[in-house]
């Protein structure tokens, strides 16, 4: 099972701790905490279920509990358990999922600032790999709370976005083993953000790929939701409206700067993907 996290914003820090619980002892039981709680096990067994699902949080694993669902103790410690717990929260769209999914990019209306949003995956449950490193990172964490500066304040956020791209890797790490699909889509869709703005086609992507354009075209439809091409076409779109707002280059040298190779087909797509043609869109957003 998975979080996906969109972004931005992106979650952010609330408090951290730790705890050692000794045979017998066992976590509380609670409802709607309102925060992502992630616990993290040095020593001993952690018995948790939620929502009916059990997990049996052992040296080296994590969990991360949900903001609104029940959790309980199924089993009482059988042993001295110690544990980290952080608790974490987002202002953005996040899901439970069993897969990654396919996420609608972006599409700004507000194109003075260009923010593209993205999305990220964190498992809900697993056992690090580099255990040592989170718990330096949960460390850090609970010597900033000693500190009551905004320049400590700040420094935690940077904190836990390093803790979560660490989750994330190990998350990766399982892709690339049994979802090769995520893996080729970020490649591709990376190549063709650096190539935009030169010829592009099926053949060429296959090229530089090493795939057959329609496996390419299944990877980044379950991972973006759109063909290659597509992706494509919606970058350069973005990368033209930055242009008609920031320079004074005619509208045909904008287009090919873009990647467009004919006028009128740059033309339909820019209207077709912001309700404008092009020349409106540079009147609506440029002062006289």
């Amino acid at each position: 099972m998975l979080f996906q996290f969109t972004a931005p914003p992106l979650p952010h820090y609330i408090i951290c701790g730790e705890d050692t619980y000794q045979e017998g002892h066992q976590h509380p039981n609670r409802f709607n905490i309102g925060v992502f709680d992630l616990i993290l096990v040095t020593r001993g067994v952690l018995y948790l279920e939620e929502s009916g699902a059990p997990y049996r949080v052992s040296a080296g694993c994590y969990l991360i509990l949900r903001p609104d669902a029940a959790h309980r103790t199924f089993l009482p410690c059988q042993e001295e358990t110690h544990f980290y717990w952080l608790h974490f929260q987002t202002l953005g769209q996040w899901i439970e999922a069993e897969e990654i999914t396919p996420f609608a990019l972006s599409q700004s209306e507000q194109p003075y600032v260009h923010i593209e949003n993205f999305t990220f995956y964190i498992p809900k449950y697993g056992q690090l790999s580099s255990g040592e490193q989170a718990e330096l990172f949960i460390e850090q964490l609970q010597l900033l709370e000693q500190s009551l500066s905004s320049a400590a304040r700040w420094k935690q956020q940077q904190v836990l976005q390093e803790l979560l791209l660490l989750l994330q890797a190990e998350e990766q790490g399982i892709q690339k083993r049994q979802n090769p699909h995520y893996v080729i889509a970020e490649r591709t869709a990376n190549y063709l953000r650096k190539h935009y703005n030169e010829p592009m086609s099926y053949g060429r992507l296959s090229d530089a790929m090493h795939f057959h354009q329609n496996y390419l075209s299944i990877c980044m439809k379950k991972t973006f939701g759109c063909t290659p091409l597509e992706f494509l076409t919606r970058h350069r779109i973005e990368q033209a409206k930055q242009m008609l707002i920031h320079t004074n280059d005619p509208i045909g040298h904008i287009a090919e700067e873009a990647g467009f190779g004919s006028f009128p087909y740059f033309i339909r797509c820019f209207s077709r993907y912001t309700g404008l043609k092009p020349k409106s869109f540079r009147q609506k957003y440029r002062s006289p």
